[in-house]
């Protein structure tokens, strides 16, 4: 029986995307006026349609409307052939303040200075390994790399006929030792224009995209590609399904690979520790991977509203650690702060950096510069290392 292993990536253009980019763009909006905005805000998309909802505290003044627009034409859709009639939407906003019971959680302490806790309670992971350079499993990063080459020949127009909906999914075969073997199967969907036949697309597919995103050695003869498999996908986008912040949470992590604690990112500003806590969460667990403590670390923490140390830290390096996982958790717990002022401190959080994370993952992003993928606390972890010789 073969170890495999699935993960999938979508494009910009698909609809769940395009929501999560409108509540990311409208955070930095707000952030680039008032560094100290509190946002909870989701957008919802459908034919014709954007609402976009939630709270917002902030001193910035900003466009809702303009910045919807500007994001969906960005991405690409300006027209029903494309998947949606920009000039013709309606958008609909529903904005409030947020609650002071949750406020009352986050804001400063008068007496001390320092936030009181965290902005609701919940659990978040955090997770990295050694088979791949950005420290993330083979089968989400193969899987946002087309994703991302499928935007890239569609904007500079290499392939006129793409649209800009899309999705890949990539299934790598594991040896014995649980390292990458093989690609076992590619699936490729992406939106297109009504007059190019399937096997035009299936031929570009391979040369623009396959030959230039899938390391050769992980491709056989056997390994199977799975082109546009209905055989038609021209209506797409919102006109073809409808969309909402939130809904993409695996392909914004890690494919799958590590688990996940159900809270979305993109809308939230870093006062909510279901974004903030995962960024953190993933900055541990890289650094843990990339000093040689473990080939894999999966990071758990939890938090209670209104209480800044997490309630709890968990750890899990899968028998790869080279100490017990429970001194991997003491080590944490002395050497990283992880109350939410201090990570919004460390990581740098209060800044304008959000819509950019909103598509192809929010980990492992060597084509941005992420505080998170930070490896800057590896000198500190090795001093563990040294007492037990050999440092890897």
């Amino acid at each position: 029986m073969k170890n495999v292993f699935t993960s999938e990536s979508v494009t910009a253009g698909h609809p769940d995307k395009i929501c999560d980019q409108i509540s990311d763009a409208i955070l930095d909006e707000c952030l680039k006026q008032d560094s100290n905005s509190r946002i909870a805000c989701e957008t919802a998309i459908n034919s014709g349609i954007v609402v976009v909802m939630g709270e917002i505290a902030t001193k910035a003044s900003i466009n809702i409307e303009g910045i919807v627009k500007r994001t969906i034409k960005d991405i690409g859709y300006t027209s029903d052939a494309d998947g949606f009639a920009l000039d013709e939407c309606e958008v609909i906003i529903s904005i409030k303040s947020q609650s002071p019971d949750i406020a009352v959680g986050v804001n400063k302490n008068a007496d001390t200075g320092k936030t009181i806790g965290a902005g609701d309670q919940g659990m978040m992971f955090g997770y990295a390994c050694d088979e791949t350079e950005e420290y993330m499993p083979l089968p989400i990063v193969l899987a946002h790399r087309i994703t991302k080459e499928l935007e890239r020949v569609r904007k500079q127009e290499l392939l006129e006929y793409l649209r800009p909906d899309g999705k890949a999914q990539v299934t790598v075969e594991y040896d014995q030792n649980n390292r990458p073997k093989r690609i076992d199967t590619i699936v490729i969907s992406t939106q297109h224009d009504e007059a190019v036949h399937l096997e035009k697309i299936k031929e570009d597919m391979e040369l623009y995209i396959i030959k230039q995103c899938i390391p050769e050695k992980f491709i056989d003869k056997d390994t199977k590609v799975f082109i546009n498999p209905t055989g038609r996908f021209v209506i797409g986008g919102p006109n073809g399904d409808s969309g909402l912040t939130g809904r993409k949470i695996i392909v914004d992590t890690y494919g799958g690979m590590a688990r996940h604690g159900g809270g979305a990112f993109s809308g939230k500003d870093y006062t909510k520790v279901d974004r903030s806590a995962a960024y953190a969460a993933r900055y541990i667990a890289k650094n843990i991977v990339a000093a040689g403590m473990a080939a894999k670390c999966e990071i758990q923490l939890a938090y209670a509203i209104g209480i800044s140390e997490p309630v709890s830290i968990n750890v899990n390096t899968y028998g790869t650690g080279r100490f017990a996982d429970d001194k991997i958790s003491e080590i944490i717990w002395r050497e990283f702060d992880l109350t939410p002022e201090a990570i919004i401190t460390d990581l740098d959080l209060k800044r304008p950096i959000y819509q950019k994370t909103a598509s192809y993952g929010h980990f492992g992003r060597n084509d941005l510069e992420l505080t998170w993928e930070r490896t800057d606390r590896v000198e500190a972890l090795l001093r563990y290392l040294l007492p037990l010789g050999k440092v890897v």
